[in-house]
């Protein structure tokens, strides 16, 4: 009996496996993860999950029991430590598990500030598993100060949970704006100004020298600008890294993640890969996306190649984030872009970007039909006049 095993429990993993079983394979089927938990959602770990909003049997992705109901074997808190891939084997610790087919859903991890820096004190935190948003729940206490550096995504979600909790926030930002790689500054003024509404501190093209220490826990932050923040804790929001090192071990070629071809599979026969490590064709160049939808779709993808299909991989990128009372929705992505044009409504605004005459992504701030609108158009390759999107009345009209 085939066996089929996927390293990495998180939503490509969880994706993929009960893909498995829904296009039929009814060989066995092992997914191993590192942490103890079931496969889980990490969006919410920075907003619902944080603020009390949402409990833990609402994170699963799944009920434990449907792996069990599948004939999936879950190995949880486990970590693999090698692969031998002319075996056909994975390595456990002493254990020994034989594959068929092997995916690697790895995932990424947080970038941590250096220790050099102070990054190893106690009260300095990342947001990437429940773990560490289990452990910095307690410091989220009215009149706390919390100091995070970095003005990407994580980072501001954690401001807008600390604001709403009544913490004195502060977010540390060493390029010239938050949002400098992944929005257009007309985004990031948007978020600026939301974030200072609620109170919230935003410095820019200001760099993080040192954190300092009081018996062993951070107290405060000196910045380059020669400033001191005393704080109770730190949340470093300073991206993420795939993790490659299992892939590397086995020879799978790297480049920004996981090399894979067009279908999932990767550079050592019989090893696929899938989600925020791989790296996958994409028009004339690689892209590595992280994101959810990625994460699902390739996965699913990856597991109907591992049955034997030949697809390949069409991404279709979309993101959010909720930060106080705004929802944004992205489609598309806004590499290049030389153009903004601007729609507003009432309690609403998104910003299109144009390469061009080519439409290429949509932010949309409290605008779910600009953000519908635009993903259609942007996944049929059509480019609407940027005339029409900034005064059409009804935007469905740019779908006729």
């Amino acid at each position: 009996m085939a066996h089929f095993v996927v390293v990495g429990a998180g939503q490509a993993g969880a994706a993929l496996v009960a893909k498995l079983r829904a296009d039929g394979f009814d060989g066995r089927i092992t997914l191993i993860g590192d942490e103890p938990a079931p496969p889980y959602q990490r969006p919410p770990l920075s907003k619902a999950y944080l603020l009390g909003e949402m409990g833990l049997d609402r994170l699963y992705l799944r009920p434990e029991e449907f792996y069990a109901d599948k004939g999936i074997t879950l190995r949880l808190g486990q970590k693999v430590t090698g692969i031998e891939p002319a075996a056909r084997q994975i390595r456990l610790g002493d254990e020994v598990l034989d594959y068929d087919e092997l995916a690697l859903t790895t995932g990424s991890v947080p970038r941590r500030l250096p220790a050099a820096i102070g990054g190893d004190l106690a009260g300095v935190f990342t947001v990437r598993t429940l773990a560490d948003v289990d452990a910095m729940r307690a410091e989220f206490r009215a009149g706390a100060r919390v100091v995070i550096i970095g003005g990407g995504y994580i980072g501001l979600e954690a401001a807008a949970v600390a604001a709403k909790l009544g913490l004195i926030v502060t977010v540390v930002e060493m390029a010239p704006r938050i949002l400098q790689r992944v929005a257009a500054p007309e985004t990031a003024d948007y978020f600026r100004d939301l974030h200072a509404a609620h109170g919230v501190r935003i410095l820019e093209a200001t760099g993080l020298e040192r954190l300092l220490a009081r018996d062993g826990r951070v107290s405060a932050a000196r910045l380059t600008s020669g400033e001191e923040i005393a704080c109770d804790f730190v949340i470093a929001g300073v991206g993420i890294l795939p993790v490659t090192d299992l892939a590397e071990a086995a020879g799978c070629a790297l480049e920004n993640g996981i090399r894979t071809d067009a279908q999932g599979r990767t550079s050592v026969a019989h090893i696929w890969a899938a989600g925020d490590c791989a790296s996958f064709p994409h028009g004339e160049g690689r892209l590595r996306l992280e994101s959810v939808g990625n994460a699902i779709d390739q996965a699913e993808l990856v597991a109907a190649n591992m049955m034997g299909g030949n697809a390949a991989y069409a991404a279709k990128p979309w993101f959010w984030s909720d930060q106080y009372e705004c929802k944004l929705q992205i489609a598309g992505l806004n590499s290049g872009y030389d153009r903004i044009v601007t729609r507003r409504g009432e309690g609403a605004v998104s910003f299109w970007y144009y390469q061009g005459d080519r439409l290429l992504a949509v932010d949309a701030m409290n605008d779910p039909r600009a953000y519908m609108v635009g993903k259609r158009l942007i996944e049929a390759g059509r480019s609407p006049d940027p005339a029409a999107v900034e005064t059409l009345p009804d935007l469905k009209a740019l779908l006729k």
